[in-house]
């Protein structure tokens, strides 16, 4: 049975000040089981933007259904949404919920936007289906080049979940990695429910690549670390954004040390007021920073809110139109505007795991620089002062 949950909440001035606009929106994530570590941060990012979006009067109604990680239940809580009466639903947290919940987004011409569902398949899907979650196919291809070019990593063995998600990181991994120069010594599927990695992993130790790139989510990824670890795997550990949540990297703990992975750009600590006030305001509500899904799901919000301002007519199969013209939207992940496919031109960057913490690889590698650059000044100063003398 899906868990469903509905609440109403003060909405949005640019709806017109004391009116109520009988608007509802659906927001199907996974609340239970594996998947709830992405879609349990979204729900916390979605409803933070609806408060700061709440203003003089003026109602939504917010459905909320836990598809417990199920893309049939994920299906199934998007049409008991638009039968509800809700205008659009922001949904498919995973690439496999969201494929099968487009079916529905077309049969009835509602907008679907997903906050995190990445797989190339979902590019041009439908006119009715956006994300503001950049494309596997930048992410796998982000990898691909940093492993080759910034690792020098001359080979490596990928190890994947037999899953949509899983293999359009990997395949893009392996495409761009091999372009480069690099070669896959191998590439080791595994299926779904699989619990013990012991062997599978013992393979890629007994293979000694340099570098091994882990598809899949979370659990499996952080439960890899660990047995890679303990199997005393010395070679550097390249990941997806799959593993970007601060719960994910807090359970793997020290293992994660030192562990590559791509993400769509959020810095938690960035100087932008904007980002600051974000950051700010979901400690006070929460008690602890956001991650990325949270931020994600809190933009989610924001753009659809702007495209529904922006839909004069207020009908649910017009609302496609506000949002492929959606223009000058900067959110906390960056800027949206949606190309005719419905993707997002977001570019993912490299991030590391330091004091249990993401840190950009590129900017830290910079931030050394100048940090050295500034202490050779210095010392040379010191040097000239002494001669002087």
């Amino acid at each position: 049975m899906l868990r469903r949950v509905g609440f109403s909440i003060l909405f949005l001035s640019v709806f017109g000040c004391s009116t109520d606009t009988g608007i509802k929106i659906g927001l199907v994530v996974p609340l239970s089981g594996e998947f709830s570590i992405y879609g349990s941060p979204v729900r916390k990012g979605v409803e933070l933007a609806l408060e700061e979006l709440a203003s003089s009067g003026t109602t939504i109604e917010l459905e909320v259904i836990d598809t417990e990680g199920n893309a049939e239940k994920a299906a199934e809580a998007m049409e008991t949404c638009i039968d509800s009466g809700a205008l659009a639903v922001i949904g498919g947290v995973t690439s496999v919920e969201a494929l099968e919940m487009v079916g529905i987004a077309d049969r009835t011409d509602h907008v679907l936007l997903s906050p995190s569902a990445s797989s190339p398949q979902l590019t041009g899907i439908s006119r009715n289906f956006y994300r503001i979650f950049p494309s596997d196919a930048l992410e796998g291809t982000t990898m691909g080049n940093f492993a080759y070019q910034r690792l020098e990593l001359e080979s490596a063995v990928i190890v994947a979940k037999e899953e949509t998600y899983a293999k359009g990181n990997q395949e893009v991994f392996r495409a761009e990695f091999e372009r480069n120069g690099g070669r896959v010594l191998e590439t080791i599927q595994y299926p779904e429910g699989a619990g013990d990695f012991s062997g599978l992993l013992e393979r890629v130790v007994s293979l000694d690549p340099p570098g091994v790139y882990l598809a899949a989510f979370a659990d499996d990824i952080g439960a890899m670390i660990n047995e890679l670890r303990s199997q005393g795997y010395r070679g550097k550990i390249l990941t997806t954004s799959a593993f970007a949540s601060p719960e994910a990297i807090e359970q793997v703990g020290e293992n994660a040390e030192g562990v590559f992975l791509t993400q769509a750009v959020f810095e938690v600590n960035s100087e932008d007021p904007k980002i600051q006030a974000f950051v700010a305001a979901y400690r006070e509500k929460y008690g602890f920073a956001p991650g990325l899904y949270a931020a994600h799901g809190y933009d989610a919000m924001m753009v659809l809110a702007q495209a529904i301002a922006d839909n004069g007519a207020g009908l649910a199969s017009d609302l496609w139109k506000s949002m492929r013209s959606l223009r000058d939207y900067t959110g906390v992940t960056g800027a949206v505007q949606f190309d005719e496919r419905g993707d997002v031109q977001k570019f993912p960057r490299v991030y590391v795991v330091q004091n249990g913490n993401l840190v950009d690889y590129i900017s830290e590698i910079e931030k050394k620089r100048k940090e050295l650059l500034e202490q050779l000044r210095a010392l040379q100063e010191a040097q000239r002062a002494r001669s002087g003398n």
